[in-house]
């Protein structure tokens, strides 16, 4: 009979089981904070952003697509409303306060 020969290890693994968890935890959350980090920090790819109508319009008459009355014509009105106020920003006639 043995006794208690055998157990000597047992206290030893389960701390080393304990200690190995919590750090398989860590490790976890360090990678999705890395993650989440790297994801937000990349907004999409790069060259994403939509070409102006601007560039657009140049692109057309580039091609061919428009004739040059037309491109100047289109150039004119694009290039006023870059210079007009913002409709959106304006408040309505009603809720202006007269004093």
């Amino acid at each position: 009979m043995m006794w208690g020969y055998g157990f000597g290890w047992g206290w030893f693994m389960m701390a080393f089981g304990g200690v190995l968890w919590i750090a398989i935890l860590v490790i976890l959350v360090w990678a999705l904070i890395r993650w989440l980090e790297r994801k937000a920090r990349v907004p999409g790819p790069s060259g994403s952003a939509s070409p102006s109508a601007l560039e657009i319009l140049r692109q057309r008459y580039a091609r061919g697509e428009i004739d040059t009355a037309t491109f100047e014509q289109m150039r004119e009105r694009l290039q006023a409303t870059e210079h007009a106020p913002d409709a959106s920003q304006e408040v309505p006639e009603s809720s202006r306060r007269n004093f």
